[in-house]
């Protein structure tokens, strides 16, 4: 039995990105359903028999109808073809108000064939080309499904946070004992695990966010434990498999140096040791690069804009098509020799290029001879009322609401 495990679409980041003129669509949105596109067809292809993707399809809970569209077009490929795709709700398909859809619902109401849609805790028996497949769901949790009112009634946030991880835990030990251990069976989860290497998803999360511990996940009743919403692909654990698949595109220059792409897991029957045999390798998809270029100008530099060109010129054939960004640090009385119309045209071939200027200036000094910029609050606020002149006894209280003003008391 082949799968595919894939996860974190986005689709709907058009941050670096300009408007197609040939299509009227934004070029990030391209960017992405190209990745999208590498995954339908290997898909076909390679006659996979299930495609799983676990979560996060769009950047906003309210996608706009041309990315329902786009999207809608990939799942159909797939099963018009006759491949179950499996759709996992993610924290970014959930709506922001009880009794709104989500973004993948639909699939559901319109009872799409060969696509399922979880949106709560369940086991789904699916039935594959290559035989029946168990899928456990975890999608990212609305509270209301995994606790009452009185549970999380006066709770702060770091119980309330504690009860939704107690209350995912009996969730997947509730599935695991749904399962029929004669089937091969899938944990499919949207969920923060403890010891993941976190990605770009770090920027996109708000607030205090629940996460397992890999002993919950890594349950042995699953013979793969296909995860996400962490943007970087990893393996936590290889008995049994615990694996993220990572973000499907590079988001921003904290995937800069990441690989993007896919897992394909191919799950034997059982051997000789009476159980499945799991291989999963990563295949890697094309996608727009992120690049940095860093240029540091000396004070002693006499063309500052011919070093700023030669940086550029030793990465000319990763700049091309990328998007980059430009850090050029240099001396405040070189800043106006820059010439930037020479600089941009050395980055016409970049997708988006992005000039950073930062620029060295004097250290200014107050309060005696420490530097304002070295300085701690508490002994600015000292040295201020040793200036004021003001008594020992006034200044030692003033310290200590400072202190305490400092320190974020009331």
């Amino acid at each position: 039995m082949k799968i595919i495990h894939f996860s974190d679409l986005h689709l709907g980041i058009e941050s670096y990105g300009r408007i197609n003129p040939d299509t009227g669509l934004p070029t990030r949105l391209e960017d992405f359903l190209s990745a999208l596109d590498q995954v339908v067809d290997y898909a076909l292809e390679n006659k996979v028999d299930l495609v799983l993707f676990c979560g996060d399809a769009y950047k906003t809970r309210e996608p706009t109808p041309t990315q329902q569209r786009e999207f809608a077009k990939r799942i159909n490929r797939l099963s018009s073809n006759g491949i179950p795709i499996f759709l996992l709700v993610g924290n970014h398909d959930l709506p922001n108000a009880i009794g709104r859809a989500t973004t993948t619902e639909i699939f559901d109401t319109l009872a799409v064939r060969n696509v399922y849609v979880s949106n709560r805790p369940d086991v789904y028996r699916i039935p594959t080309r290559g035989g029946t497949i168990q899928i456990a769901s975890l999608p990212w949790p609305r509270r209301s499904t995994l606790l009452t009112r009185e549970e999380s009634k006066n709770l702060n946030l770091d119980q309330l946070k504690e009860r939704l991880e107690q209350a995912l835990t009996r969730a997947i030990e509730r599935n695991a004992a749904k399962l029929d251990s004669s089937l091969p069976a899938i944990l499919a989860a949207h969920v923060w695990v403890a010891d993941a290497r976190v990605g770009s998803e770090s920027l996109m999360s708000i607030g205090q966010e629940h996460r397992l511990l890999r002993s919950v996940i890594a349950n042995p009743a699953f013979d793969y434990i296909a995860l996400g919403h962490i943007h970087k692909h990893q393996v936590l654990s290889n008995s049994p498999p615990v694996v993220y698949a990572g973000s499907l595109s590079r988001v921003d220059f904290s995937d800069e140096e990441d690989e993007k792409g896919f897992y394909l897991v191919e799950i034997e029957p059982e051997g000789t040791t009476g159980k499945r045999q799991v291989s999963f390798d990563f295949h890697p998809v094309s996608g727009r690069r992120f690049l940095t270029i860093n240029v540091a100008i000396s004070e002693q530099d006499i063309d500052p804009t011919a070093t700023v060109l030669e940086a550029i010129a030793q990465r000319e054939d990763e700049v091309k098509d990328a998007i980059v960004r430009l850090n050029i640090t240099l001396p405040a009385p070189l800043e106006g020799q820059l010439r930037d119309a020479d600089i941009r045209e050395a980055l016409r071939e970049a997708s988006y290029p992005i000039v950073v200027r930062e620029v060295q200036r004097e250290t200014r000094l107050r309060l005696g001879d420490l530097a304002a910029e070295e300085i701690t609050p508490l002994k600015a606020l000292e040295k201020y009322l040793e200036q004021k002149q003001v008594s020992p006894e006034r200044a030692k209280v003033l310290m200590e609401y400072g202190e305490k003003l400092i320190q974020g008391e009331r």
